[in-house]
């Protein structure tokens, strides 16, 4: 199997995609033990094959990747690469450009909510992918040539996926339509999330803006001090230790240490100094810096059928497109059409307002509605005379 331990054949190995038009990614990396992935084997097929790459082989160069990462005039095809790009932002600052995501391609071109790559492998490029080796210990040396196999099976069929893609994304005139949904991708904050945002993972159950500063100061340490020590956050100090801490502000050691999920020894060391200071920096945060929970919408009386009603057609009309419903509109959007014709969601924008947003304005307003012919459900346009009579 073709992997690179050393950094002239990687070098070589970049040299020969020069020209390229584009290249497909994938990594494998292991985080359980701690905050940043560590980054385990790259793969990248160009039009001449693939390879895998070793970053763990000492004093191995990876300046080559990282070019090819930052070459505008080679596209990046990967598969639902998030974390992916996580860990090359967090190795490099810069978010790889430009991408493609072959998962949102395939939203777009009829393949479901989340087509897997397994399904789009067998179904675009007619290769069967071995999954078992998933899991296996990608930190451990040698690797295998089972793992080695399946490790370019994730990068090698995924080139003949992405050319029938984006044949498919022509042929229809929804190239722009993912090209949309890389903005998120290409934004390097979807990757540097603000430390003073954290608290809201945790979800608390609480209106006291006090107790919501004390989530918010906790919580923003502990993702800064994860960071810096490289472990997980809930192996520093769980959820539910932070939202006690919150809900029972200790004023010093001996109150800390009486936190159970945290114990005695946490408190009385460093983490339990720094706990006691994010703590009392909520304590005496002014109260109109205090946080406070956005808003819930409270929707107007009897429009939870309208909002049923404008679910079916979302269903009909992402059924007609071949295009899958989340990627049009999800629930919140549905909520916010049925209280407000100007409601700032993107299912009233764009391509989703062509294929969505604007039968479902029609629909709240009487101008279309759904009816049955045997086991298909239509729509039948009234017109604005026929709305106007109702």
């Amino acid at each position: 199997m073709n992997l690179i331990t050393d950094s002239g054949a990687l070098a070589e190995f970049r040299a020969g995609l020069h020209g390229a038009a584009f290249v497909t990614i994938d990594t494998e990396f292991m985080r359980e033990k701690t905050y940043w992935p560590i980054l385990c084997l790259i793969q990248i097929a160009g039009p001449n094959g693939g390879a895998a790459i070793d970053p763990l082989v000492p004093g191995i160069d990876l300046a080559p990747v990282f070019d090819l990462l930052a070459d505008t005039s080679v596209l990046k095809v990967f598969h639902a690469p998030r974390q992916d790009i996580e860990i090359f932002v967090h190795m490099t600052g810069v978010v790889p450009h430009p991408i493609f995501d072959t998962q949102i391609a395939a939203m777009v071109c009829g393949f479901g909510e989340s087509a897997s790559y397994e399904t789009l492998a067998a179904k675009l490029a007619g290769a069967a992918i071995d999954k078992s080796s998933r899991f296996t210990d990608w930190a451990h040396r040698p690797l295998s040539e089972r793992q080695l196999q399946y490790a370019l099976a994730d990068v090698i069929p995924l080139r003949k996926v992405y050319e029938r893609l984006s044949a498919r994304l022509e042929k229809t005139g929804r190239a722009t339509w993912v090209a949309d949904e890389m903005a998120v991708l290409s934004d390097p904050k979807t990757y540097r999330p603000d430390p003073t945002d954290a608290w809201r993972r945790l979800k608390p159950r609480t209106n006291s803006r006090r107790t919501l500063a004390m989530i918010r100061e906790l919580a923003a340490w502990r993702e800064l001090a994860a960071q810096k020590r490289d472990l997980p956050r809930n192996r520093l100090v769980r959820d539910e230790a932070l939202l006690e801490i919150a809900s029972h502000p200790p004023k010093d050691v001996e109150d800390l240490a009486r936190i159970r999920a945290l114990g005695r020894s946490l408190a009385e060391g460093r983490l339990g100094a720094e706990i006691l200071a994010a703590v009392e920096r909520a304590r005496t945060l002014p109260e109109a810096d205090c946080p406070e929970l956005p808003a819930q919408r409270h929707l107007p009386p009897g429009i939870g059928p309208l909002v049923e009603l404008l679910r079916v057609l979302l269903r009909l009309c992402a059924e007609e497109s071949d295009v899958a419903p989340r990627l049009i509109a999800d629930n919140d959007d549905l909520e916010a059409i049925a209280a407000d014709d100007s409601a700032t969601v993107p299912a009233l924008q764009g391509w989703r307002a062509e294929i969505f947003g604007r039968d479902a304005l029609d629909l709240k307003h009487g101008r279309l509605a759904l009816t049955a012919s045997g086991k298909k459900i239509e729509r039948l346009h009234l017109g604005a005379t026929a709305a106007a009579a109702q």
